[in-house]
């Protein structure tokens, strides 16, 4: 692929992304030039300044987003799409007959609820945000604290877990969808070569190969495709701070993020930090106030931020990382900059695949919704 040489020129990446490698003497640099004509004076003042020059190989360390997630140990199938789309919005799979995975990860909202703690059984708060569902199986693990390795792991969790939805244990969960004739019908057609296809494994599957193709392609992709005109001369210089800033030493790759764990506080200690992150699932004094870094794909939507949804705007949530992760203290303009490059990141939903289908009615047999 060749990079149109505007692109070329747009940008520039400043030495040392890392931030255990910047250097002391960080200097803001300016944002990239622009092409309208300047008066005699400026432009004479500014004769000297070397244009800007982007290096191909920054931009190639974030990716096109593909149509769909595939899993070599859960092989997308339509018939699993169906029945995992149905499970997706599936109240019947909590206690009281009320909450569904859409509950605290709406798909119509960005697969948050923009809520600082989503409610659960009996209106119980949980501890964490909820992040996004889309995008997600790009991410080296699921939850803040990476305690699910993939997505068919982490829908086994809420549906067991007393503060989300409840359910009592596995077997409460089979009997419900056994006793549903028409999940039987759709269970054997997505797992045609089980003996048994209505388990606890095989429902995450299908849960998990719905999720898969919770993808949501942005102006950033066609970016990223070669189309200089995507993104416009203010996303293009925010992009270029987002860089020189280091962001990318984090954030960067398929999702723009979620690919590894960072500690909170990095390089300037973060205040009042109570939860021990990763630590929780791994008990390892090395992962205390790790987390998993988050995704910006659709940050703009997917408010409030931070594990515990403590900061409701982007401009601040930049503001603090730049303190915090790489010990910069970034000037409200870079911030604007690099927030406007944030909202380009903004997707494309799929309206008709998260369109929520119509239920399988109740058997006979099928559990009541039970409040306690």
């Amino acid at each position: 692929m060749r990079w149109p040489s505007s692109l070329i020129s747009a940008l520039f990446l400043a030495a040392g992304l890392g931030a255990c490698e910047r250097s002391a003497d960080y200097e803001h640099k300016a944002p990239p030039a622009s092409n309208t004509a300047k008066p005699a004076a400026t432009a004479a003042a500014t004769s000297d300044v070397k244009p800007l020059v982007f290096d191909p190989k920054d931009v190639k360390s974030f990716k096109v987003l593909p149509a769909k997630f595939e899993s070599d140990k859960n092989p997308i199938t339509d018939d699993k799409v169906t029945l995992g789309r149905m499970l997706w919005y599936e109240t019947r799979l909590s206690k009281n007959q009320e909450l569904s995975c859409n509950s605290c990860h709406g798909l119509s909202t960005y697969g948050v609820d923009n809520k600082q703690f989503s409610s659960g059984h009996k209106g119980q708060l949980g501890g964490r945000n909820s992040p996004s569902a889309y995008n997600a199986g790009f991410h080296v693990a699921q939850f803040w604290d990476g305690r699910a390795a993939t997505l068919e792991d982490q829908a086994k969790g809420p549906i067991l877990n007393p503060v989300e939805m409840a359910m009592p244990d596995e077997k409460r969960v089979i009997t419900t969808l056994k006793s549903i004739p028409d999940y039987v019908k759709l269970f054997k057609a997505a797992f045609p070569d089980d003996k048994e296809p209505i388990t606890y494994d095989n429902m995450a599957k299908a849960i998990g190969a719905f999720e898969r193709g919770l993808v949501t392609p942005s102006r950033f992709d066609k970016f990223l495709g070669g189309d200089d005109k995507a993104l416009t001369a203010e996303e293009k210089a925010g992009f270029h701070k987002f860089i020189s800033l280091g962001c990318p030493t984090c954030h960067t790759g398929v999702a723009v993020g979620g690919s590894t764990f960072q500690k909170l506080g990095l390089v300037k200690e973060y205040p009042g930090l109570k939860d021990n992150g990763r630590f929780d699932a791994t008990k390892d004094e090395k992962d205390k106030f790790f987390f998993r870094v988050p995704s910006l794909r659709n940050v703009e939507k997917t408010f409030p931020y931070f594990h515990d949804g403590s900061l409701a705007t982007l401009d601040e949530t930049v503001t603090k990382m730049a303190w915090h992760q790489l010990g910069v203290e970034a000037k409200p303009e870079e911030v604007k900059s690099i927030v406007a490059f944030l909202k380009s990141l903004t997707g494309d939903l799929p309206t008709d695949y998260i369109k929520q289908p119509e239920l399988p009615k109740s058997g006979p047999t099928t559990p009541k919704a039970d409040p306690t």
